[in-house]
């Protein structure tokens, strides 16, 4: 079987388990946390972020840890909530639906938790980058592509099978993957702004090129079209997602304009780079681009 033949069929699959599972699992109300808790985030590594030490665990599964700089942690801060009136299900290669700690599972862990009620006042979802789109394997796994100087990572590179295709990211594929998690929160969470979270500027949008920082020198690769059409993507995607399925989208590209990789005032971590995060994961938000992003979703939640 084809691979976009294979992954119609998984898609197929998972939308309709979702519905299962989620059709399932009612939120339990707690002594702690009547009537839902007042924040959810739900994402992957640009919301739990992390440290370039975590790709060297043994196991390769770095877990779900929350760093103390990650925005839905500085949010918690600003918004003065308690530790125990927030669920954080983010987790470091979370994904919609292509594998690992999905969209769903974290819905399920929040509702599991009593985080969904009417109490609760905005959930958060930021996920997609993690995900197959087109090939069978996501962007973050072609990364070898960007490396090869070489061969170069445009859009040949799509066409090859070494790196997602940017045509197949869509708004509408997108909402249709992440609706029926939506409708759970909405029914569940009846007073509560559903937002999605875009990622911040990486590489200036439109381009071809990608820069990364090591050891505090920028490397870059001038052939990266199909990795940064890729990200371009998934930002309209999400924005279009959001419109079809009626929630807020945070432009997260739009707060942290020109603070992408290799700029002079970088709000993206290199590998090793004393110029922003020592020890951050690379091309993901320094904590000045995450208490920037902290700032801007709190704006949004409290604009009413």
């Amino acid at each position: 079987m084809k691979s976009s033949a294979r992954l119609r069929l998984v898609a197929a699959a998972t939308v309709c388990g979702t519905a299962a599972v989620l059709g399932a699992v009612a939120p339990s109300a707690t002594a702690e946390a009547p009537g839902g808790k007042t924040l959810v985030t739900i994402g992957d590594s640009f919301s739990a972020n992390g440290e370039i030490l975590d790709l060297l665990n043994k196991d390769g599964d770095p877990g779900c840890k929350h760093v103390a700089t990650s925005w839905p942690t500085q949010l918690t801060q600003r918004m003065g909530l308690a530790a125990d009136d927030v669920e954080d299900t983010s987790c470091q290669g979370g994904t919609i639906d292509t594998s690992g700690w999905a969209l769903v599972h974290q819905v399920k862990r929040a509702a599991s938790d009593g985080a969904f009620g009417p109490r609760t006042r905005a959930v958060t979802i930021q996920l997609g980058m993690n995900d197959a789109w087109g090939t069978d394997h996501p962007v973050v796994l072609s990364m070898a592509c960007l490396a090869d100087l070489a061969a170069g990572c445009g859009p040949d590179a799509a066409a090859q099978g070494r790196t997602p295709d940017p045509a197949t990211v869509t708004g509408q594929g997108y909402a249709d993957r992440v609706r029926k998690a939506v409708e759970y929160i909405r029914y569940y969470a009846p007073n509560a702004r559903v937002i999605f979270v875009g990622y911040p500027e990486i590489h200036t949008p439109g381009q071809d090129s990608a820069c990364a920082s090591i050891l505090g020198v920028d490397v870059v690769q001038p052939r990266a079209g199909a990795v940064t059409g890729f990200l371009d993507r998934i930002d309209t995607a999400q924005r279009e997602a959001a419109r079809l399925l009626n929630v807020d989208f945070l432009d997260a590209r739009a707060v942290t304009a020109g603070h992408g990789a290799c700029a002079a005032d970088s709000w993206v971590a290199g590998a090793f780079d004393p110029r922003t995060d020592l020890l951050g994961f690379p091309w993901h938000p320094t904590a000045r681009g995450d208490s920037t992003l902290a700032a801007a979703v709190q704006q949004r939640i409290e604009r009413g």
